[in-house]
């Protein structure tokens, strides 16, 4: 971090660390200018590419190519009694085509909105404004009259009880059990039920926030803090001065501590969780060196985790400079570490270089499970990526199968007009997408594609970019002037973008620490090898959940209460394998995990874990009771998301 001495400064916290934040004056640099030059060659508000930008994300009612939203002023109350945001955001706008431009169109979700004002002659003053019609995935536009030659508007509203962007936790949902909890999840469209905004990823903005909170608690966002810590107050102010599109904006409010894992990176937690988090996450600051090897700069400045109750529905989410994740990792050997190379690895591939749709989410998570697989095998050695590797297609082959009704799913550049885009969220776009860039590096030479990579990063630095745009770029930039390695020739990119299942030259994985797990599972399979003589000293997370994953549909309950009488399988600390062993054990009867199972069940949001746990109790009659009934329980403590998906698993009879 850059920094000069003799100029006027103020208080500046990241992440928890007080630092100098030097002002704008000529011949100045300090951290908010080594922020304002990462952000180049884009311009602060950047645009999409033309097809996305002129309209094409069908998940929102805005339109940006004629009046564009490109920051936003926040002062929000956080309201635990009422469990809602309350407050004002000042939008300032782009004009786009004067013409055009009498209305500001933006998206929402159950938002109480009480006024909207326009600023002219430097009043603000009430503008007419209404409600579009409700659609059941979208929410409802939100239609501002704009008087001419205006360029900002001021909304004042309430979020609701139920936001599905929002989740409103009770002390007993967290980790020290005496103050409530708040976090946002707004990827893909759940913003929108917390900011009226153009929620779509080709929309890039800037904001400023203001929270107001409780004085015992702390307020974290994915930006900068610009104060000390003002817990005597409980009012904190967080800007993000590189221009993201609303999915990233984030906050969290609870009791909340950090601690300092390396010079750019560290982790907040609830304090029980705190030097658990921060010995799990060690490695980060090697982990952001290493990807700064291969693919550019880190542009955000800081990288930190905040490590939320267990009721977040997903693994993390890449909140820019400050990813939310969940405790399920927290595994005391480092051996669930790969969702922080995943996330960390999308402050390259998605927050710098964004799918412009949802429809091009593949370019967000194919990118980004690819970059984490390389970030493993820089930090923890090849075999241990290559576990990883085969472990992913392990999910992908189970995908397709799981998919095989609707093959329009199993595309990378998938069709999710009138569908929420949720929907879209399996491993086709993660480990296909991934497999398809594997194929790429294996076809043209690792060092052809890691060059074509970091270039590709550059030169979209801070913008939303389709898949179309992807085409033309690796056409020119790798097709037409790399020559391939091997007698194979170049892959065919539509074949693996627009069609079902895998191309025939879809990459194969073999890892010898697996080939072992595979050879003695058999031979216990087979009567060779008894329980307790299974080779399994100094077997790692990735083998264990290799063998569990390959038990046979033919076992019955007894081999399994031996296998958990000598490994004790169900005590396990590793979420990952803990959830496989549970399932295994619903689909072939054995009934030692049942306690067990219903306080997971009871305590874990992460839809990764729920959707197959209840899909195997849902399998049998005596299941099927015992699932509705645990769900009845434990449905109010889920998340929004994780509701939506389970609610359709549930509702078989």
């Amino acid at each position: 971090m850059r920094t000069r001495e003799n100029s006027s400064s103020h208080a500046l916290v990241m992440g928890g660390v007080l630092v100098t934040l030097l002002l704008a004056t000529p011949g100045c640099e300090g951290p908010m200018d080594e922020l304002e030059e990462a952000a180049d060659p884009a311009p602060a508000a950047a645009v999409a590419s033309p097809d996305a930008a002129a309209g094409g994300d069908t998940h929102s009612f805005a339109r940006p190519m004629e009046a564009r939203v490109t920051h936003m002023n926040i002062d929000w109350t956080v309201d635990f009694d009422r469990h809602i945001l309350d407050g004002t955001i000042e939008l300032d706008l782009q004009r786009m085509q004067a013409e055009l431009a009498g209305e500001l169109v933006l998206d929402s979700r159950d938002l109480d909105i009480s006024m909207v004002e326009a600023r002219m002659d430097d009043h603000w003053r009430e503008t007419p404004w209404k409600y579009g019609d409700a659609d059941e995935h979208l929410g409802r536009a939100v239609i501002v009259q704009l008087p001419a030659g205006s360029t900002q508007v001021r909304i004042s509203y309430a979020t609701s009880p139920e936001a599905s962007g929002l989740q409103w936790l009770e002390p007993a949902q967290t980790a020290g059990g005496s103050h409530p909890f708040l976090y946002s999840q707004a990827q893909a469209i759940h913003a929108r039920s917390f900011i009226p905004c153009q929620d779509s990823p080709a929309v890039r903005v800037t904001f400023k926030a203001t929270l107001k909170v409780p004085a015992e608690l702390t307020a974290v966002m994915a930006g900068v803090n610009a104060d000390a810590n003002k817990k005597e107050t409980g009012v904190f102010h967080y800007e993000m001065p590189l221009a993201i599109p609303p999915y990233l904006i984030a906050l969290a409010v609870g009791d909340l501590k950090f601690a300092e894992v390396g010079p750019r990176t560290g982790v907040w937690a609830e304090p029980a969780l705190l030097s658990e988090s921060a010995a799990e996450f060690a490695d980060m600051e090697k982990m952001l060196n290493a990807t700064e090897a291969l693919y550019g700069p880190y542009r955000w400045l800081r990288y930190d985790i905040l490590v939320l109750p267990p009721s977040f529905p997903f693994g993390g989410m890449e909140n820019p400079m400050l990813t939310f994740a969940t405790p399920t990792i927290l595994a005391g050997d480092r051996s669930l570490v790969a969702l922080v190379a995943h996330e960390m690895a999308h402050s390259w591939s998605g927050n710098l270089v964004t799918n412009a749709t949802w429809s091009d989410f593949w370019l967000n998570e194919g990118f980004t499970t690819y970059i984490e697989k390389r970030i493993m095998e820089a930090v923890y050695g090849q075999e241990r990526a290559e576990m990883e590797w085969v472990l992913g297609r392990q999910d992908l082959d189970k995908q397709i199968t799981d998919l095989a009704e609707t093959p329009a799913d199993q595309v990378l550049h998938i069709d999710l007009s009138g569908r929420d885009p949720d929907d879209g969220m399996t491993q086709i776009a993660y480990e296909k997408g991934a497999l398809f860039l594997r194929l790429l590096e294996e076809t043209y030479g690792r060092d052809v594609f890691d060059n074509f990579l970091r270039d590709w990063f550059d030169d979209h630095a801070f913008a939303s970019v389709t898949t179309s745009t992807f085409r033309d770029y690796l056409q020119t930039h790798l097709l037409d002037t790399a020559t391939p390695a091997g007698a194979a020739g170049a892959p065919d990119v539509d074949v693996w973008l627009t069609r079902p299942g895998l191309p025939a030259d879809a990459p194969a994985f073999t890892s010898q620490a697996l080939t072992e797990v595979d050879e003695a599972l058999a031979s216990w399979i087979g009567g060779t090898t008894d329980t307790a003589d299974l080779p399994v000293a100094g077997w790692n997370y990735q083998q264990w959940l290799h063998f569990v994953r390959g038990l046979p549909d033919s076992l019955e309950a007894g081999p399994m209460a031996e296998l958990d009488s000598a490994f004790n399988l169900t005590g396990s600390g590793n979420n990952e394998i803990l959830a496989a062993w549970m399932r295994q054990s619903i689909r072939h009867g054995y009934h030692g995990v049942d306690e067990r199972l219903e306080r997971f069940l009871a305590s874990v949001g992460r839809r990764k874990f729920l959707e197959p746990l209840y899909k195997a109790l849902m399998e049998t009659p005596e299941g099927r009771v015992r699932a509705k009934a645990i769900y009845q329980d434990a449905r109010p403590h889920y998340h929004a998301i994780a509701t939506r998906t389970l609610d359709k698993v549930l509702a078989g009879d």
